[in-house]
């Protein structure tokens, strides 16, 4: 069984759901409508007891390029002269952002990230909200924005809790991409395999997960989670969403947006 939705293809393959956002003239890139239909769909499954694991992917050659910068913050009708402000930002951004994105981490069922090309930014937080990674050889992750952005423009900074300090240091300051290898040494992915084969050993991978028991698997999933909230996963990510929106209202982030007419 295969549904596709607006923005959204969803493949039913036995016990595992495959979702793919199915924006490829855009790399995949993440607007309202997608991130709403993703979320809706994620409800759906979670109350679905047929389902016990979830891939998350990308149609056509990316995983996604992250936020899409031209529709994210675009007027809502009857809206049109909102204008870019710390108001405006501060609630499409809890929302859109952070909520949706750790309804994927806390989602009660398993989840791995089925990884091409590029995840980048908003990309990349929303495959690290997964349980487990799986990339092809050619994906590469990446999170240009303080050097694109002029700000600390993170929504949520899961990149010290998947990876080591420095090395999400390193790849913050300079915004250089991380490749699938360098990923997996790191134990950011479970598993690289070649782009012909990513579809196979993801769905492998799933099927396998699937045959645990499902609610013994909810609930090690549970308190996998809460192990990382009583180590301060859900306060740092809360507490740097603040710092990150505070950046937008920076001079360094005004002169960028004018800089780019924006």
């Amino acid at each position: 069984m295969t549904a596709t939705y607006e923005n959204l293809i969803r493949e039913d393959l036995g016990p595992v759901v495959r979702i793919l956002v199915n924006r490829p003239r855009v790399a995949n890139a993440q607007d309202r409508p997608t991130l709403d239909e993703l979320d809706a769909v994620l409800r759906e499954l979670a109350d679905d007891e047929a389902v016990r694991v979830v891939i998350l992917g990308g149609e056509g050659k990316h995983f996604s390029s992250g936020h899409d910068m031209q529709a994210g913050l675009a007027p809502r009708p009857g809206h049109e002269d909102e204008g870019f402000t710390v108001e405006r930002v501060w609630f499409h951004e809890a929302k859109y952002y952070v909520e949706y994105c750790l309804a994927v981490r806390n989602f009660p069922k398993p989840t791995i990230a089925e990884v091409k090309g590029a995840a980048i930014a908003g990309g990349f937080m929303v495959a690290n909200m997964c349980d487990l990674i799986v990339a092809s050889e050619d994906a590469f992750f990446s999170d240009p924005v303080v050097q694109g952005m002029a700000a600390a423009g993170v929504e949520v900074l899961v990149h010290p809790w998947v990876m080591t300090s420095r090395r999400a240091r390193e790849m913050l300051f300079t915004g250089e991409p991380i490749s699938a290898q360098d990923a997996l040494e790191m134990g950011m992915v479970n598993r690289v395999v070649p782009r012909a084969d990513l579809e196979s050993a993801t769905l492998e991978l799933a099927n396998k997960v699937a045959q645990a028991y499902p609610f013994a698997t909810r609930l090690l999933k549970r308190s996998l989670n809460l192990t990382q909230d009583m180590m301060g996963f859900t306060n740092a990510i809360q507490a740097h969403f603040a710092t990150h929106d505070l950046s937008h209202a920076s001079v360094e982030s005004a002169e960028m947006r004018a800089a780019r007419g924006r």
